[in-house]
C-alpha cells in the first residue's frame, strides 16, 4: 500500500530500526533515534542493493518518489544508480574546488611559461594584479556557477572607481580564464561572451613624449643637469640613445651586453613580441655603459635597485625623475623616448621605415618577411644608431646652448657611488672633486 504524509508523520521510533514501504522499491527507514531516512531497494546484475535518497522531512514523499524514478531510469539504461550517485558526488566536489581564483592562478602560471606566447614578467605581474581585483566578488565561486550578471557586477566595481581601462582589460582577462576552463573541460560556455559593449569605452591616451627637435635639446640638457640619484641619471642618459621599452632598460643585465662588439642582445622572454632583440650601441651609448660598468658590472643588473642588487631599478624611477625635471605626465614619460626616436628618425628621411620599425622591436605578422628584414636592415640600423646619437648630441648642445661637460659626474653621482660601495662592497675610483 502506498505511503501517505500522514502515515509518515505518525510513524514512531521503536527499540530497533524498522521500515515502512511505499512502491517500486521505495521505503522509509525509521531508526531508534527517530530519524526517518529514504531508501530504495533494487537489483543490479542479479545483486540486491540499496540506494540512499535523503532524509524526511527535508526530502518530501513526492521528491523521494521523483528520485526513485530517476534511479529506475538509470537502471533501464544499464547503469547502477549507486555508482552514478558516487560519481556525481566526486564530480560536484571537483567542480566546487574549481573556483575562479584557482583557475585564474592556473591560467596565469601557464601563460608565464607558454613558449613563444609566454608573458613577460611585467605583463604577468600586471595581469595577475588585475585578476586579483575579482577575488572578493567571484573569486571563491565555483567557475561553473558564475553567471554573466555576476561578472558584470564585479567589473562595474572597477569601472565606478574611474579605472575604465583597467575594467576593460580585467574583463578581457576574465574571458581568457573562462575560455581556459572550457578548454580544460571544466566549463561549458564563457559568461563574458555576451558582455561586449557593456562597459564604458575609455578614451585613448598616448604616452607623453617630446617629439619637437627644438624641445628635445632642452630635455637632454635637463637630463645632464639632473642632481638626483646618479644611477637614475645614467638611465635617463642612455634611454634616448637606445629607445627600448622602459621595462627592457630596467631589466638589462651585463651578460646581455657586449661592449667590444657594440651590441646589446635582449632575450625573447623580456620582449613584448617574445622574440630576441638586438640593439646596436653607438659610441655615446658605450661611453655611458662604461661609466656604469665601473659601479654595477660586470655581473647582474645594469641598473640594480638601491636596496638589493638582485632586483632591477623600480618601474617608477624614470617617470619620477622626469617629474622632478619639471615634465608632466602628458609631456614626457620613460616610454616617450621611443616616440621621440620614431618621429624624428622618420622625419629625417634618411632611414627606411622597416629599419626604424625593427629598431623599435615592433612585430611583423609575416614570419618570412620578418626574418628577411632582421638581416637586411642590420647594417642600416648600426649606421642609424650612430647617426641618431650624433643627432641627439647636436640637439643637446644647441646653437645657443653653452658647452656641457662630456663626462663630469654630478653630486648625485658621487653620493650614489658611495652608496653602492657600501651596499655591494665595490671598489669605486676616487673622483677628482
Amino acid at each position: 500500500m502506498p505511503l501517505t504524509d500522514v502515515a509518515i508523520r505518525n510513524a514512531k521510533s521503536k527499540e530497533k530500526s524498522y521500515k515502512i514501504s511505499d512502491m517500486l522499491g521505495l521505503f522509509l527507514l525509521i531508526s531508534p533515534s527517530g530519524s526517518k531516512l529514504w531508501r530504495m531497494k533494487y537489483r543490479f546484475k542479479g545483486v540486491e542493493k540499496k540506494l540512499s535518497l535523503g532524509a524526511y522531512p527535508q526530502l518530501s514523499l513526492r521528491d523521494a518518489r521523483k528520485r526513485r524514478d530517476e534511479a529506475r531510469d538509470l537502471l533501464a539504461k544499464g547503469k547502477d544508480p549507486a555508482l552514478e550517485k558516487q560519481r556525481e558526488k566526486l564530480r560536484s566536489a571537483a567542480l566546487a574546488g574549481n573556483t575562479f581564483t584557482s583557475i585564474a592562478n592556473e591560467y596565469c602560471n601557464k601563460r608565464r611559461r607558454d613558449g613563444d606566447r609566454a608573458w613577460a614578467p611585467s605583463t604577468a605581474a600586471r595581469c595577475e594584479y588585475l585578476l586579483s581585483l575579482l577575488d572578493n566578488s567571484i573569486g571563491s565561486m565555483p567557475i561553473h556557477e558564475i553567471e554573466p550578471i555576476e561578472v558584470l557586477a564585479a567589473i562595474r566595481k572597477i569601472e565606478k572607481r574611474g579605472k575604465l581601462e583597467s575594467a576593460r582589460r580585467t574583463l578581457q582577462l576574465a574571458g581568457a580564464v573562462f575560455r581556459y576552463a572550457i578548454a580544460t573541460a571544466r566549463l561549458r560556455s564563457d559568461p563574458t561572451r555576451d558582455l561586449r559593449g557593456a562597459l564604458t569605452t575609455p578614451s585613448v591616451t598616448h604616452y607623453g613624449a617630446v617629439t619637437d627637435s627644438s624641445k628635445v635639446g632642452a630635455l637632454l640638457r635637463a637630463i645632464n643637469a639632473y642632481e638626483g640619484q646618479g644611477m637614475t641619471k645614467w638611465a635617463l642618459q642612455l634611454a634616448p640613445h637606445v629607445f627600448v621599452r622602459p621595462g627592457e632598460l630596467r631589466h638589462a643585465r651585463w651578460d646581455e651586453i657586449d661592449l667590444d662588439a657594440a651590441l646589446w642582445t635582449i632575450p625573447a622572454e623580456k620582449m613584448k613580441m617574445r622574440k630576441p632583440h638586438h640593439v646596436p650601441l653607438s659610441r655615446q651609448s658605450i661611453a655611458v655603459l662604461e661609466e656604469i660598468r665601473s659601479i654595477t658590472g660586470p655581473y647582474g643588473y645594469v641598473f640594480p635597485s638601491m636596496r638589493s642588487r638582485t632586483r632591477p631599478m623600480s618601474e617608477n624611477t624614470l617617470n619620477a625623475a622626469l617629474r622632478r625635471l619639471g615634465y608632466a605626465t602628458n609631456e614626457m614619460t620613460g616610454h616617450g623616448f621611443r616616440a621621440m626616436a620614431s618621429t624624428l628618425l622618420n622625419e629625417s628621411g634618411k632611414w627606411s621605415s622597416d629599419a626604424i620599425e625593427r629598431a623599435l622591436a615592433h612585430g611583423d605578422g609575416n614570419k618570412v618577411r620578418a626574418a628577411y628584414h632582421r638581416g637586411a636592415h642590420w647594417k642600416e640600423r648600426v649606421a642609424m644608431a650612430q647617426w641618431w646619437s650624433n643627432f641627439l648630441d647636436n640637439l643637446r648642445e644647441g646653437a645657443n646652448a653653452p658647452p656641457l661637460p662630456k663626462s663630469e659626474p654630478q653630486k648625485g653621482d658621487v653620493r650614489e657611488m658611495a652608496q653602492f660601495r657600501v651596499v655591494y662592497n665595490y671598489h669605486v675610483p676616487k673622483l677628482g672633486f
